[in-house]
């Protein structure tokens, strides 16, 4: 390990030691929570991002086997912890946080102030950045979100993943696993088709629409795409990502929030039964509400920001939301989000 820094484009710097050697760019955003590294680390919706974990203590249950992941390798672009524990301990655990970093070739900085570097998130809003072991050297950062990144994290081709009596589309723009597993917990067939598939002429009872990482407004095949799928009136469900399409598909607006929501501890209230669930998260914008038009009504509202957490169409099957229902890593609470879109399907094919 040798002297590193993150570098903000600010001009702040954060010291620390690293073995990776290099230049290493990305967006720096912050997730709370105890637990959950890998999980996260593997979540394609980090994709482009330094990923700081506020918890100070991380990697102590190692990293699983890939059967474990949420994709088949780590999405994010680098990562900044205070301390890396190196003598993990767990049934599960194949190899320590340290060496399955160094084996995916994504750099690690740990001796870092992440209680500083997140108070300094959390003031100017999420920054661009870079790891670093040259810290003399000035080179430029592109912001990611400018690149089409659902595009880079996105299956090459359509399959079909299980066979079933009601037909769900499943639009992968960065699909976590556990959001394929709780699906396949029902009697669906399900056709998982990348973000620019063109289904919206196909026999299907329903679509799926999944998280990703970015801009939303840089899919605008997959939009377009879902206004034809929402003239036939079939069940449409969103999760993250997946809100946001479905909101811009509408004609809503979205907007970057100023730290994004990553966590396990994320608060939301179901406005019609006011009642508070703690949700996983990992988002960087939010649909405006002010911008949905008439017919769509506001389900679920962050309790930190009071940002839209969730959407629904008054008299149309179709549901959304913002966090992840699916968890992995977090509260397994809103799991009824897979029942309710099961239900609708039987609903609307009857």
């Amino acid at each position: 390990m040798k002297r590193a820094t993150v570098k903000l484009t600010t001009g702040q710097v954060f010291k620390g030691v690293s073995d990776a050697s290099g230049f290493f760019p990305g967006e720096v955003v912050f997730t709370t929570g105890m637990c959950g590294y890998y999980e996260s680390l593997t979540d394609p919706s980090f994709a482009g991002q330094i990923l700081v974990f506020t918890y100070p203590l991380i990697g102590n249950y190692g990293v699983p086997g890939p059967e474990k992941w949420e994709s088949k390798k780590i999405h994010a672009a680098g990562v900044v912890v205070s301390e890396s524990c190196e003598e993990w301990s767990h049934h599960a655990g194949l190899a320590s946080l340290q060496s399955w970093l160094k084996e995916q070739n994504v750099p690690l900085i740990v001796e870092v102030d992440t209680r500083a570097l997140t108070k300094v998130l959390r003031n100017e809003g999420t920054l661009l950045g870079a790891i670093t072991d040259r810290p003399e050297r000035e080179e430029p950062i592109v912001d990611p979100n400018l690149e089409h990144l659902v595009k880079r994290v996105a299956p090459a081709r359509k399959r079909v993943e299980k066979e079933g009596k009601f037909r769900v589309i499943a639009v992968d723009c960065g699909m976590k696993e556990s959001m394929m597993r709780q699906l396949k917990q029902f009697p669906v067939e399900i056709v998982r088709v990348p973000y620019d598939y063109d289904y919206s002429e196909e026999p299907f009872d329903g679509v799926f629409l999944s998280n990703g990482p970015g801009d939303p407004e840089q899919c605008a095949q997959t939009i377009e795409i879902l206004k034809r799928a929402m003239k036939r009136e079939k069940p449409i469900y969103g999760v993250c990502l997946g809100s946001q399409l479905l909101a811009l598909a509408s004609g809503a607006k979205t907007y970057k929030l100023r730290f994004g929501h990553r966590g396990q501890n994320q608060p939301c209230m179901q406005l019609a039964t006011r009642k508070c669930y703690i949700t996983s998260q990992n988002h960087g914008f939010a649909v405006e509400e002010k911008s949905l038009p008439e017919g769509w009504a506001v389900t679920f509202r962050n309790l930190n920001d009071g940002s839209v957490e969730g959407i629904e169409h008054t008299t149309l099957p179709f549901y959304a939301v913002q966090f992840h229902p699916e968890a992995s890593p977090g509260p397994t609470d809103t799991r009824w989000f897979f029942e309710r879109f099961y239900r609708c399907l039987e609903e609307y094919s009857s």
